[in-house]
């Protein structure tokens, strides 16, 4: 979310304006990336409507969300309650910092506006986590802002890092190469990016097969 003023519905439901925006053109996205997974896990879930919503259009997939928030949890749950997704598993309390996550089987792991609004421990955390619990060829998609080569890709942007930083000083817009070279050493492969609407990014990373025992760390390449 963009740190925007986000509205309380009824029975505890929450709404973003920039989940309601994007989260079409994300499952455009993920929709023939995730043709062959069968369990896709959310993490930081947020109000719920992007989960809901994938769950919709991509009914074959079980959908499992996850966050550390309880006013999320509630909201997540709330959403649940009113749509009935048949795909959608209850919400599971998740902060990406524990040590170990709870045990989920997923083809996937999806983090939507995730990293940019959390310390950047977040994001050494999420690639740990992900990286323990995918096995080769899973998929890791990360969507939100980013910068490229050090700087940002539109003023914008730069107002919002800005922004983040202002409220938390250990927030903000995150250097994708520096998240590739975070990716790669947690066993992960980019594989493609894609320009998003409101200057973000689509990024897809897939999980590298792991090494035996004493061979020393995974070959990652770029695709």
């Amino acid at each position: 979310m963009r740190l925007e003023e986000v509205e309380a519905l009824t029975s505890g439901r929450l709404q973003s304006p920039s989940a309601e925006r994007n989260k079409a053109v994300i499952a455009e996205i993920l929709s023939p990336l995730l043709s062959d997974a069968s369990l896709v896990l959310e993490v930081a879930s947020g109000t719920g409507q992007h989960v809901v919503h994938f769950a919709r259009v991509m009914p074959a997939i079980t959908w499992q969300p996850s966050e550390c928030d309880d006013e999320c949890l509630r909201s997540i749950s709330a959403w649940l309650a009113l749509e009935a997704p048949p795909n959608v598993r209850a919400p599971l309390r998740l902060d990406v910092h524990d040590a170990h996550w709870p045990p989920v089987a997923a083809n996937a792991i999806v983090a939507i506006n995730m990293i940019h609004i959390a310390p950047h421990s977040a994001t050494v955390a999420l690639l740990r986590g992900a990286g323990a619990m995918l096995h080769e060829g899973g998929l890791l998609y990360l969507y939100g802002p980013f910068r490229l080569r050090g700087t940002h890709i539109s003023a914008s942007n730069r107002a919002f890092d800005q922004q983040l930083q202002a409220a938390n000083a250990a927030w903000g817009v995150r250097d994708l190469d520096e998240v590739v070279s975070l990716a790669r050493e947690a066993g992960f492969g980019l594989q493609q990016q894609s320009a998003m609407p409101a200057h973000n990014l689509s990024v897809v990373f897939r999980r590298s097969a792991r090494p035996r025992s004493g061979s020393g760390p995974p070959r990652v390449g770029a695709g």
